[in-house]
């Protein structure tokens, strides 16, 4: 177990289809090597681009629910769980650093896992032993608000909790379904669309340039950013995530491939400065 006032990394995730549960692929094992790099901490923060509200909300529960938050997968999938026990003291302790802002953050205490959070942790930690909170995103509010969020939530990870932002490097559903329907397959490790690499590649510089109102601002200025992302939930997770690593962290990505050609899995390492 990782001690306190040790400053851990946060991590951006772009946590692909929900099958990767059970075929892991270049993406789960990355997962895998990520929790064996981080080692256990004392909880998960995770934000995932499957649960939005107003305001945040963080959950509370002592034994939060596997939610199975998808349609058309084999019966398997909906058979998981994963038995993670819950941290209410620390969803309260990010409600009050948030309120302590002024941002009317609140508990949910019925609340459980979407797979945005489970997939990727069942990987990293697969005894479950690891309790997790996870916090809603605020889609209706400017990148720069979830950017702030991160930032107001960094003092956890000095407290021993590992913040995850779940989403996705690019999330263009419709482009990923029309390759499974031409090719018969959803995933494969052909060509990657112009486009990906496009905004991929202005996202890892905005990053390395510690520019974080050009990633703020990112549906604005990034190539291809509706294309991209026609809805934003899924972009979020990045700035949260980078926000909540403190000034000017140290970047670090890790290319997990790239499903159908247009769903890229690029993960983050932001490593805060002492």
């Amino acid at each position: 177990m990782i001690g306190l006032c040790m400053m851990l990394a946060t991590l951006f995730l772009s946590h692909g289809s929900p099958m990767h549960a059970l075929q892991a692929g270049r993406a789960g094992a990355g997962w895998v090597r990520l929790g064996e790099r981080i080692g256990k901490p004392r909880a998960v923060l995770i934000a995932s681009a499957h649960w939005d509200s107003e305001w945040p909300m963080l959950t509370t529960s002592t034994r939060p629910e596997t939610i199975h938050d998808f349609g058309g997968f084999p019966d398997e999938l909906y058979k998981l769980r994963y038995p993670a026990p819950g941290a209410p003291e620390v969803a309260q302790r990010a409600i009050e650093l948030l309120k302590a802002a002024g941002i009317p953050a609140s508990a949910n205490g019925c609340r459980g896992l979407d797979h945005g959070a489970w997939v990727p942790l069942r990987h990293m930690y697969p005894d479950a032993d690891v309790p997790v909170v996870q916090l809603s995103l605020q889609t209706q509010l400017p990148a720069a608000h979830t950017l702030r969020v991160g930032r107001l939530l960094a003092p956890l990870a000095s407290e021993g909790v590992l913040i995850i932002g779940s989403g996705h490097m690019t999330h263009n559903l419709r482009e990923w379904i029309e390759f499974a329907r031409r090719h018969r397959m959803h995933v494969t490790e052909g060509a990657t669309a112009p486009y990906v690499d496009e905004f991929r590649a202005w996202v890892d510089a905005a990053l390395r340039d510690q520019d974080a109102d050009r990633i703020a601002r990112w549906s604005e200025e990034a190539p291809h950013a509706q294309r991209a992302h026609p809805s934003d939930e899924h972009f979020l997770p990045l700035p949260f995530a980078f926000g909540a690593a403190g000034p000017q962290p140290s970047v670090e990505r890790i290319d997990l491939g790239v499903d159908s050609g247009v769903l890229a899995l690029d993960a983050y390492v932001f490593t805060p400065r002492s």
